[in-house]
């Protein structure tokens, strides 16, 4: 699968989403800042999400958990968090600039037209919307990449999403995603990660809420494809998904971990080949059987008698009761590396 100039898959580089979301809190400064931020992580692309409050909520909304003081209610809140269409071209500029790939996560038909005239990329899906099949067959008409997450469905409601998306042209990537923020790791599921590629034969990945790097790079010593993970200046910022968040900080290392995996799989090693490679290593720490002390010829080898000390360019340690009740066939000193010649 292709994203822009990067390939996405088996044998590429793990493709790292840093999703900003309502991080920035309705301010497009802070939203900026963020793509700067980002960038500087070494992350491959920056995700926002596109809200318009008339064309995706109503006044009735509530708030699953009341988390701002100045927002009376969810819609409101939708309202405050929206962007002009010149301040989105804006961002996807900015976020091309610093050399990343700009998304944002539409949540009606409305946002999908705005985002399609960006001419971004690749749509990325939220858990919530995966069973709005109308709105994902208007995404794929596009012939863009399609990642859904899948923190919310069933095997049924991903086996449609995928076949709806697959049958109008684009194609499709999956994340492993547990709907719980933050997500406790015996919540994770990076065993489902496998079982998404087996099953749909795509890039996969791990859409990651539990706050720290580990799971993420878990998740690429597993294989994954793809990682997303949300962002924040600080954790002590405001907004819903702050404890879930990575620092820009811990997405550098993030990124740097992941990346570390995804090498490490990607170049196999041959265990023989690589022991021949260091045989002098081996001659250098290896150890030689030695004797304690000087020995006339004529005696008989005990255990008491014998050492083993570096070099390994002697008679090797591991011959060592093989030497043992042998006669020397001349004197030796203290600590000389033995050798076959030595002995009867």
């Amino acid at each position: 699968m292709q994203i822009a100039d990067r390939l996405v898959g088996p044998g590429h580089p793990c493709f790292i989403i840093a999703e900003v979301a309502q991080a920035h809190d309705g301010s497009l400064g802070n939203a900026h800042a963020y793509i700067d931020a980002v960038a500087g992580a070494g992350a491959s692309a920056i995700k926002f999400q596109t809200h318009i409050a008339a064309a995706e909520s109503t006044p009735h909304e509530a708030f699953r958990v009341k988390f701002s003081r100045q927002d009376a209610t969810r819609y409101d809140y939708w309202e405050r968090m929206q962007f002009t269409p010149e301040q989105w071209v804006g961002l996807a500029e900015h976020a091309r600039e610093a050399g990343l790939v700009f998304l944002s996560t539409p949540f009606s038909f409305e946002a999908v037209d705005l985002l399609e005239t960006l001419d971004m990329p690749a749509w990325k899906v939220g858990s919530g919307e995966i069973n709005n099949i109308p709105m994902l067959r208007r995404m794929a008409r596009t012939g863009r990449p399609v990642l859904l997450s899948s923190g919310m469905s069933s095997w049924e409601d991903l086996d449609v999403a995928v076949s709806t998306v697959r049958d109008t042209g684009s194609e499709v990537g999956l994340f492993q995603c547990t709907t719980s923020y933050p997500c406790p790791p015996e919540k994770l599921g990076l065993n489902v990660i496998a079982q998404l590629r087996e099953r749909y034969g795509c890039a996969v990945g791990l859409s990651d809420h539990s706050a720290t790097t580990h799971a993420g790079i878990g998740a690429a010593a597993l294989g994954a494809d793809m990682l997303e993970v949300h962002v924040v200046f600080s954790h002590a910022c405001f907004g819903p998904d702050t404890t879930s968040s990575l620092t820009p900080e811990q997405l550098a290392h993030l990124v740097e971990g992941a990346r570390f995996m995804r090498t490490a799989l990607a170049n196999p090693v041959d265990k023989a080949a690589m022991a021949d490679s260091l045989t002098e290593l081996r001659v250098l720490f290896g150890k030689s059987v030695v004797p304690r002390r000087a020995l006339p010829a004529g005696h008989v080898l005990a255990d008491e008698d014998l050492a083993l000390k570096k070099p390994g360019t002697g008679i090797p340690a591991s011959r060592f009761d093989a030497v043992l009740g042998r006669t020397l066939r001349r004197a030796v000193e203290a600590d000389a590396l033995l050798s076959e010649d030595d002995l009867v």
